[in-house]
């Protein structure tokens, strides 16, 4: 667990356990917990308790807030960060065959920008992977890719549809037509008989994803 440690003035057992718990949760949810999911995760007797520890908390430096809204914390490590960002789920796309699958409006997740190469103004959105052709690349079934509405370059990873099927492989040309290669050496290249649309380039992978809606 990442614990941050450097702050304005030393923090007490109980802060500590309250700073854990801001990270744990951002973490797993890209959200910060409210006063009142503190409160009942610490069996405060009421809210103003969890509140004065924030207060204490900012003050000593270990986090920020940004405004008077709700959630509105932000953890100071990441005050220099690039913004946490929403993407759009669109469903699930094979990691395998191509199939016919229509992708649908699956909730959001949360990335963070820096770490996947975007910017708040990049046309990005996520796939839920299904299947096994990806493995070798490290795609596992049920992780999520991060996909960006760019050109593809040769050897990118990409979202795409071939002969009105989609897909997700790596997309190869070597000076020629262009063609679709698993990372698995049991599913065969796929070769666009009439049409070949890239839908997305793989910019980053989230394992163990938490969606939001």
């Amino acid at each position: 667990m990442f614990l941050l440690t450097v702050f304005k003035m030393k923090l007490t057992a109980r802060q500590q356990e309250i700073l854990d718990y801001l990270q744990s949760v951002h973490r797993q949810s890209g959200i910060m917990p409210s006063t009142r999911e503190i409160q009942e995760h610490f069996g405060f007797a009421s809210q103003t308790a969890a509140v004065s520890h924030l207060r204490a908390l900012e003050k000593k430096g270990a986090i920020i807030k940004k405004d008077r809204k709700a959630r509105s914390l932000q953890l100071a490590d990441a005050a220099d960060r690039e913004p946490i960002v929403d993407v759009p789920i669109y469903g699930a796309i094979p990691a395998g065959y191509a199939d016919d699958t229509r992708p649908e409006a699956d909730g959001t997740l949360s990335v963070d920008v820096r770490s996947m190469g975007l910017t708040e103004r990049s046309k990005a959105y996520a796939l839920k992977v299904r299947g096994e052709s990806m493995i070798d690349a490290h795609i596992m079934d049920g992780d999520h890719v991060v996909l960006e509405y760019r050109e593809p370059r040769d050897q990118d990873i990409v979202a795409a549809l071939i002969d009105g099927e989609t897909t997700l492989k790596r997309f190869v040309t070597n000076g020629r037509k262009p063609y679709l290669k698993a990372e698995n050496e049991m599913y065969p290249d796929l070769i666009p008989a009439q049409e070949l649309l890239i839908q997305g380039v793989m910019v980053g992978l989230v394992r163990g994803a938490t969606r939001r809606w």
